[in-house]
C-alpha cells in the first residue's frame, strides 16, 4: 500500500510517495526533518471499459534491443487492445526476470511469440491477407494522424524497428503503408516505446 507524505520542515515541504513498509521514510532525505503521513481521498473506482469495436492489430517488434522498452511496449498494448505481439531477432521476450519491472505483469496477459526472422513474420502475415503497416520515417511515409484503420477491415501487423537501424529495409519494402509521428520540436524522433502508445491508440481508438 502507498500513501503520500511530507516533511514537517515549512523550509522544505518535500512530498512524495512511498510503501507503508518502506524504509526511512520517517525522515526528509534533503533536510533530515520528521516526515509525516498525508490524509488523502481515495482512489476512484475503475472507469469503465470501452464496449466499441475496435480494428485487429497486432505488433511486430523488430530487433527491439532494449528490455525496458519491450516490457513498456508490453503494457500499452495490453492497455489499448493489441491482439498480439510478434517479437523478432533480438528483441527480448518475457521470460526474461527483469521484463517484469516495466511490462508489470502484462506479458501474462498479452500473448506474443517469437521468431527469429522477422522479415519471415512480416512475409506470412501478409500472405494470410493481413495489412502490414510499419512506424518508420520513409520519403513516403504518410503522417499517423491521417490515418484510420477500419475495424471491419483486414488484420493490422505493426511493425516498430530496431531503436538505432529503424524498421528492416526488406519489411518496409513488403509494407501496404509506412507510417510516422509528426515532430514540432529539435528531435527528430520519438522513444519507440512512446512511439508505439501513440501509434495504438490512435489506429484502435481514433475514429
Amino acid at each position: 500500500m502507498y500513501h503520500l507524505w511530507q516533511c514537517s520542515n515549512d523550509l522544505c515541504r518535500f512530498r512524495f510517495p512511498a510503501a507503508d513498509d518502506a524504509p526511512r521514510k520517517e525522515s526528509c532525505i534533503y533536510c533530515g526533518a520528521l516526515t509525516y503521513r498525508v490524509e488523502t481521498p481515495p482512489r476512484h473506482p475503475s472507469l469503465p471499459r470501452p464496449t466499441a469495436v475496435i480494428p485487429h492489430l497486432e505488433l511486430l517488434l523488430d530487433n527491439i534491443r532494449s528490455l525496458y522498452n519491450v516490457g513498456g511496449i508490453f503494457r500499452t498494448a495490453d492497455g489499448a487492445g493489441v491482439r498480439h505481439l510478434h517479437l523478432g531477432g533480438i528483441t527480448a521476450t518475457p521470460d526474461h526476470p527483469k521484463m517484469d519491472k516495466t511490462a508489470l505483469g502484462a506479458q501474462s496477459t498479452l500473448s506474443w511469440s517469437h521468431s527469429l526472422n522477422s522479415v519471415d513474420v512480416a512475409r506470412a502475415h501478409k500472405q494470410k491477407g493481413y495489412l502490414v503497416w510499419a512506424l518508420e520515417e520513409t520519403p513516403t511515409a504518410e503522417p499517423l494522424f491521417t490515418t484510420r484503420a477500419d475495424p471491419a477491415g483486414p488484420p493490422i501487423l505493426l511493425v516498430l524497428g530496431n531503436e538505432v537501424m529503424g524498421v528492416d529495409p526488406a519489411i518496409v519494402a513488403l509494407c501496404d503503408k509506412v507510417l510516422y509521428i509528426p515532430m514540432l520540436g529539435g528531435k527528430e524522433s520519438l522513444n519507440v516505446t512512446i512511439a508505439s502508445g501513440t501509434a495504438v491508440y490512435h489506429l484502435l481508438h481514433v475514429r
